[in-house]
């Protein structure tokens, strides 16, 4: 096999085999519904083992009125849950499951050339959180607050909160709200292109 997909709510994540010394790993959120954060965790600790930062299995981001937690999944990548509480919806559903994931939320887009990426992004529609300039030794927050999915562009050798991996850059292509399409390279190189 060399790929499959995964429906996450809105979204849809293409996971191919890349054929490459080093083994690849992203940073990918999803969103899920305010009401069933607690219930997401028991599902997830039912499955896997939460990541920790320090003693705790969850973190409170004041900045985004968020709550979220981690895991690593087979392939060593980084699963962030978050519930968003000033744009993800509640849940009719008295508990959690796999089809109470909203959508894909958030994907690192790690490279060397930040600054000039995230021009190329901004000149492109996709701005900065909150209007917030570009930083090139962090992370930035690449979309609309409202909107609640971000692009994460930063540079290599960060390391990933709940982990203890640092970024690089891997090779990855993602289509945004079916008008652009990002691809980016092993090297961090990215091409920008419109979906007509």
């Amino acid at each position: 096999v060399d790929g499959f997909e995964i429906k996450a709510g809105e979204s849809v994540l293409e996971i191919k085999k890349y054929h490459h010394k080093e083994k690849p790993f992203y940073h990918f959120a999803m969103n899920i519904p305010t009401n069933l954060f607690a219930s997401a965790k028991a599902w997830a600790k039912s499955k896997v083992e939460l990541t920790r930062e320090e003693d705790d299995d969850e973190v409170y981001f004041s900045f985004l009125d968020a709550q979220s937690f981690y895991f690593l999944d087979p392939s060593g990548n980084i699963v962030e849950f978050i519930s968003r509480y000033s744009v993800s919806p509640k849940s009719g559903a008295e508990s959690f499951s796999a089809q109470s994931v909203l959508c894909i939320s958030e994907i690192n887009i790690t490279t060397d050339e930040v600054r000039t990426l995230g021009n190329r992004l901004i000149s492109n529609g996709v701005p900065v959180r909150n209007g917030e300039t570009i930083r090139e030794d962090g992370l930035n927050f690449m979309g609309e607050h409202e909107a609640g999915s971000f692009l994460l562009l930063g540079p290599r050798k960060r390391r990933w909160i709940f982990s203890d991996k640092e970024s690089e850059t891997f090779p990855l292509s993602l289509v945004i709200n079916q008008h652009l399409e990002i691809s980016l390279d092993g090297e961090g190189c990215m091409e920008l292109k419109k979906v007509e």
